[in-house]
């Protein structure tokens, strides 16, 4: 398996590098930035690119399996995710990979009255700018004529522990008994790099959560 991925350097990004060298996968980082790299294993190589751009995402993912996205803007920028999201897309067509896979958003799942989250009253004003912009890069995904599959995380994702034990859900967010949506970006990565090879959810969307 011979896997690139953008938005290397970011949280989830290193830890889905790190998850898919621990299976020995050849995997590419594609960084703005390589020196930003830290990561080192004989299973990667760092290439410099830029997301925005489909002639640069073409010329880095040809000869690749699949193409993994972990971008995300910055907080003000919500409208570059839309534009990455059409340079991936492109980028996928031209260059021959089978299939993306992309870190989502958690905001367009919905609850179980079928409510999304971004829409309730408990969601944050702060963060529903970004939360809008990935439902828009969702639609693109599923109006889109490549294999591609979206992940959602929990509503909370944040560091933690690898346990490799978690459960699968579609387009409603998964809660525990007490209620909680919650994951770590360990066990997100595991559940991203599963999908990769089992490919369960092509051309839909999945989330993840204890």
């Amino acid at each position: 398996m011979k896997v690139i991925i953008f938005g290397a350097t970011g949280t989830i990004g290193q830890a889905l590098v790190k998850e898919a060298i621990k299976r020995k996968y050849q995997v590419t980082a594609a960084v703005r930035d390589p020196q930003r790299v830290t990561e080192q294993s004989e299973y990667l190589t760092v290439v410099q690119a830029d997301i925005l751009n489909p002639d640069s995402v073409t010329a880095v993912a040809k000869g690749h399996d699949a193409i993994i996205s972990a971008y995300g803007p910055k907080f003000g920028a919500e409208e570059e995710l839309l534009e990455a999201t059409r340079s991936l897309l492109e980028g996928t067509r031209r260059s021959g990979a089978e299939r993306i896979l992309v870190v989502g958003g958690a905001g367009s799942l919905k609850t179980e009255n079928g409510e999304r989250l971004m829409d309730t009253a408990e969601f944050l004003e702060e963060v529903k700018p970004l939360a809008a912009a990935h439902a828009d890069a969702l639609e693109l995904y599923r109006a889109a004529d490549v294999d591609w599959t979206y992940c959602s995380p929990a509503a909370i994702i944040e560091p933690g522990r690898r346990t490799g034990h978690f459960r699968i859900g579609l387009d409603h967010v998964v809660v525990d008994e007490l209620g909680h949506s919650r994951i770590s970006v360990e066990d997100y990565a595991v559940a991203l790099i599963d999908e990769l090879v089992e490919g369960e959810f092509v051309n839909s969307r999945f989330t993840v959560g204890y």
